[in-house]
């Protein structure tokens, strides 16, 4: 888990290492359980997408810090991520089409504006701010709440359980207590529109879908966790990957139709949801490796997504680089349900904010920028800038 110091953009080194080894190689859980980890992009990509490795997590081992609990719960409802076909695909079936290209660049309007309002603030009460605070977080949560019809006046509460899911203090208790405010906040919320419907997502599901009031509950929070804090990580982190490479910030200033690819290799090289889970339902020969039922697989993404293999130079960012084909997303039925939307807000926000102002830079020392590291969303928690 640890990066080079120095080097807050790059995995660990020992990834690189074992990759160089092996693609898939032998690890020793903290429970004791003998797993693997996959490291190469080949590998992973074809995990990701084999239906004889599940998602659910009752059946993984947990690779961090151990929990203090002996097993992974089940995934609650609503929550995609940790179930399999047929119950995922039912999940799937009914969200899918509300977040498909063509009407998520629909709501590029709507982003567009949201942008220029918050980086109108910005330019009020600056030069200085916390990009994070300012500018990463509030886009993407203003985004969010607006499509799933948070009313205004209660965006602040909505905002505010947000920011304690991945506050620099925030404790696992913290975490949880945040998720479970905001949970029951968009219980509420489905109560509210079930009764009084409006123009937005979870009004649409009520009266289209066979979801129940808890389903809608958990795909209301799924949504929110999904999407919230990996856009604004990427958002904070994908400019402070940017303000540390001049080269790189003037070919996109000089350049703003680059965006589009820019955004793809900043999430290849940033990889913030930087590591992933299997778990094997039967043997599965792979790569050399026999992977047999019941084992554990992780998958780190961040090493896949600088895997030479794949990507020329891997340890090197290129806004011109055509970096299709990276994992940041996911692969396979699991793909990233909102990625076309996380597009978009960066698409637009971005390149906004390097033409606002074009004399942003870091107001601290880039050794200074507090790492979210430890977290399975890897990031900063702040990011003082000035102009």
């Amino acid at each position: 888990m640890d990066r080079p110091e120095g080097c807050p953009f790059d995995p660990p080194r020992e990834l690189a290492e074992l990759r160089s080894r092996a693609p898939i190689a032998r690890m020793r859980y903290p429970d004791g359980h003998l797993g693997w980890l996959a490291t190469g992009h080949s590998a992973v990509r074809s995990i990701l997408a084999d239906p004889r490795f599940s998602s659910r997590y009752e059946l993984m081992h947990y690779p961090f810090a151990d929990l203090g609990m002996a097993e992974l719960p089940a995934a609650p409802d609503g929550d995609l991520t940790g179930i399999d076909a047929p119950e995922h695909t039912r999940y799937r079936r009914q969200l899918a089409g509300r977040f498909t290209v063509r009407r998520m660049r629909l709501l590029t309007e709507r982003i567009e504006e949201i942008t220029t309002e918050h980086l109108d603030a910005m330019e009020r009460g600056g030069p200085g701010a916390d990009l994070v605070e300012s500018f990463a977080q509030p886009v993407p949560a203003q985004v969010i709440c607006e499509l799933l019809g948070v009313p205004y006046a209660e965006r602040e509460i909505f905002r505010r359980h947000a920011a304690d899911l991945s506050g620099i203090d925030a404790t696992v208790e913290d975490q949880m207590a945040a998720m479970e405010a905001l949970t029951g906040y968009i219980r509420g919320l489905v109560t509210a529109k079930r009764a009084a419907p409006t123009d937005d997502l979870l009004s649409d599901l009520i009266a289209e879908s066979d979801l129940t009031d808890d389903e809608l509950s958990g795909v209301g929070g799924f949504l929110l966790g999904a999407g919230l804090d990996t856009t604004a990580n990427m958002l904070a982190h994908g400019t402070f990957a940017l303000l540390s490479n001049a080269e790189q910030l003037a070919a996109l200033r000089a350049e703003p139709e680059l965006a589009d690819q820019a955004v793809e290799e900043l999430l290849r090289y940033l990889s913030i949801a930087h590591t992933g889970l299997r778990a094997a339902l039967e043997d599965v020969e792979l790569e050399g490796a026999v992977i047999r039922a019941g084992e554990t697989v992780t998958l780190s993404v961040q090493a896949a997504n600088r895997d030479p293999e794949r990507f020329p130079d891997p340890d090197t960012l290129d806004v011109r680089r055509r970096a299709t084909g990276h994992l940041s997303f996911g692969h396979g039925i699991h793909q990233c349900l909102g990625q076309q939307l996380a597009r978009v807000e960066m698409r637009v926000a971005l390149p906004a904010l390097l033409a606002r102002f074009p004399g942003l830079r870091l107001a601290v020392p880039a050794d200074e920028v507090p790492l979210r590291a430890g977290l399975d969303v890897y990031g900063v928690h702040r990011l003082p800038v000035t102009w």
